[in-house]
């Protein structure tokens, strides 16, 4: 079923509580509705990327949420919806699934591709790594942590999750193409409380294998 016709639900993520980095930082990525701090969300990713237009029109007009992104790029279809109300966004996601005939573990599991933390970041790769950020810049002397997570639209999850544990500072998020990245920044001990955090939150990701 959750892959008749060649489709293929790729990123199912609900996050509760957007955190005030990460609400800030997903805002300069929106052509849409702007998200803020507080606001509940759903990030959803599909295949084909045509596809996302019925999804987007079946939550909409079942649901009082906004629609911050709306997106069909070579491979994938990316949806991310907010509200204030947990409840709305749930509704939201509820309508999808049942238009789909799908279940929410009929979505592609998460998985860590690979971790890194740098202690005591090198001022040249400070500015490499600044030259591409839309959040904080990292001051030389700090911890650096990198994650990949698959599929890509997992790393908003992950962001928001690492925000909520730890007072980092959120750099970057990617989160189109086969594969998402964060990179948070901070102390080591903070950058390794949010690293955990991450672990745990996308290890508590129920979906089924693929890629």
């Amino acid at each position: 079923m959750q892959e008749r016709g060649g489709f293929q639900l790729r990123t199912f993520a609900f996050i509760d509580r957007m955190q005030p980095q990460y609400a800030a930082f997903m805002g300069t990525l929106m052509n849409g509705d702007m998200p803020t701090a507080g606001q509940a969300e759903l990030y959803v990713e599909v295949a084909p990327g045509n596809a996302i237009y019925r999804i987007a029109d079946i939550a909409l007009k079942s649901s009082d949420v906004r629609p911050g992104m709306q997106l069909v790029e070579r491979q994938f279809g990316i949806l991310e919806l907010h509200a204030r109300s947990q409840e709305a966004i749930r509704s939201a996601a509820s309508a999808m699934l049942e238009s789909l005939e799908l279940n929410e573990e009929d979505r592609l599991a998460a998985q860590i591709v690979s971790t890194q933390v740098i202690s005591n970041v090198d001022p040249y790769q400070a500015q490499l790594v600044n030259q591409m950020r839309r959040g904080s810049m990292i001051v030389p002397g700090e911890a650096m942590l990198v994650m990949e997570i698959a599929p890509a639209g997992y790393a908003c999850l992950a962001a928001n999750e690492a925000e909520k544990a730890a007072d980092i500072k959120l750099v970057s998020i990617s989160s189109i193409g086969p594969a998402g990245r964060i990179i948070v920044s901070g102390t080591e001990s903070q950058v390794q409380t949010a690293r955990d955090a991450v672990i745990q939150s996308i290890g508590a990701i129920r979906g089924r294998p693929g890629q």
